[in-house]
């Protein structure tokens, strides 16, 4: 898969990937900026800005006028906000990706963020937040970041508080995107069937104008961690959802491939080890699986799971012998190239589709990483060895590096904490 980048004098950075073997494209605009660089007072405003950018422009006057256009293509859009990027995109067909362009570069640049579609939309909002916390199976990711970074706005969760979404008026958008929303810390991405030079053209005469800055620094985490640490929700649920997890690598580094080798094969598919110790041998729970996080300063290594009320030791007990096992047992042969051909196998198929390419390259050029291809990834997971997964799991899975965060009809956290201990 060959990528062209090209670099306008605002800044702003232009990934295209021209694909042969389908008949869609797909545009994503991606800006390095999400809740963590929100102060206390800001808490939510990326993800609320999100939001507000499907409420109209001046050449589509209404959420309607925007949506209608996409639709009438049979076009999928959407957005997401992170901790630390937001994202906008399109998908339609290579025939149709004008218009998916023109809509989504409008909404990027000319969102007109009226006060009275605000105060409408604060309602929407408060509905997701409280559409998350009634779901524990979602919520118990935010409870694990609470814990390793409560002293950093990286612990915060995306979408705000109730107090913060009601106190949001038009000014505190319009000077967030001046600080934020700059040419060169915004890449526009387009994969699929497409005329390179053309698209490039068009996304010149969009972006050209758009102003450039010099974004504030973010306060980065500092780890210090020197034991176990619990943290119970308390929510009388039917099932408790919990995760168990170690700190682990900043986004950039060295060992990042042998973690993600390490993750999968301790639960990253249904023949993963913790899939088969905990669900099929002992039916503890129906989902368990182990997956990474990383952000430019830090990072964490993750199994979560959801377990009847009275098996939630049993379960964590099960999960801390496979981690123990994975610092004193190299992995086999044939597991860990069971593992490097699952992860190969899985991005081959995710670049059957021009959304995927397209996330694949914005994700990291918007990271300032140095783009790798499929083929530069493939080769990187190839060169992990056995001694490197059981050097890498050695330094992460320490007992005082463990961390709990469970949502549930639970109270004692120090009996917890005392397993973990052991």
């Amino acid at each position: 898969m060959q990528y062209k980048k090209t670099k306008l004098k605002n800044g702003l950075r232009i990934v295209t990937a021209p694909m042969e073997n389908t008949e869609t494209a797909t545009v994503v605009v991606m800006v390095g900026v999400g809740s963590r660089y929100e102060s206390e007072k800001e808490a939510g405003l990326s993800h609320f800005i999100e939001h507000m950018f499907f409420k109209g422009t001046e050449k589509r006057p209404t959420a309607l006028d925007i949506s209608e256009e996409l639709d009438a293509i049979g076009g999928e859009f959407n957005a997401f906000t992170g901790k630390d990027m937001t994202g906008y995109y399109a998908k339609a067909s290579a025939e149709n990706f004008d218009v998916a362009l023109d809509v989504v570069a409008d909404m990027y640049l000319n969102s007109k963020i009226e006060e009275e579609e605000i105060q409408r939309e604060k309602g929407t909002i408060i509905q997701e937040l409280n559409m998350y916390e009634d779901n524990p199976q979602r919520n118990v990711g935010d409870v694990f970041e609470k814990i390793l970074y409560d002293r950093n706005n990286l612990g915060r969760e995306i979408v705000g508080y109730k107090k913060t979404i009601n106190s949001f008026k038009r000014k505190d958008f319009i000077d967030y995107m001046k600080r934020f929303y700059v040419a060169n810390d915004t890449v526009v991405c387009v994969a699929g069937k497409i005329d390179e030079k053309k698209v490039i053209d068009q996304i010149k005469k969009y972006f050209s104008k758009m102003p450039k800055g010099k974004k504030p620094a973010i306060e980065k985490v500092k780890e210090s961690q020197t034991k176990p640490q619990v943290k119970i929700k308390f929510k009388k649920t039917d099932q408790t959802h919990f995760i168990l997890g170690n700190r682990a690598f900043k986004r950039n580094h060295k060992d990042r491939f042998a973690l993600g080798l390490l993750a999968t094969i301790l639960g990253g598919n249904m023949s993963s080890r913790l899939f088969i110790e905990v669900r099929e041998r002992r039916g503890l729970a129906y989902y368990v699986r182990t997956a990474t996080e990383s952000f430019d300063d830090c990072g964490y290594i993750e199994t979560q799971s959801g377990v009847e009320h009275k098996n939630l030791e049993k379960a964590i007990e099960v999960i801390l012998i496979e981690y123990r096992k994975m610092t004193v047992e190299k992995v086999s042969e044939k597991e860990l190239k069971k593992a490097k051909d699952y992860l190969k196998g899985k991005g081959v198929m995710g670049f059957e589709a021009s959304d995927e390419v397209a996330m694949f390259f914005v994700d990291q050029e918007v990271k300032k990483e140095k783009i790798m291809t499929l083929e530069e990834v493939f080769a990187k997971i190839d060169a992990v060895t056995a001694e490197d997964i059981q050097r890498v799991a050695k330094k992460i899975f320490t007992k005082n590096g463990l961390n709990l965060a469970i949502i549930g009809p639970h109270k004692n956290g120090k009996k917890l904490e005392k397993l973990l201990k052991t």
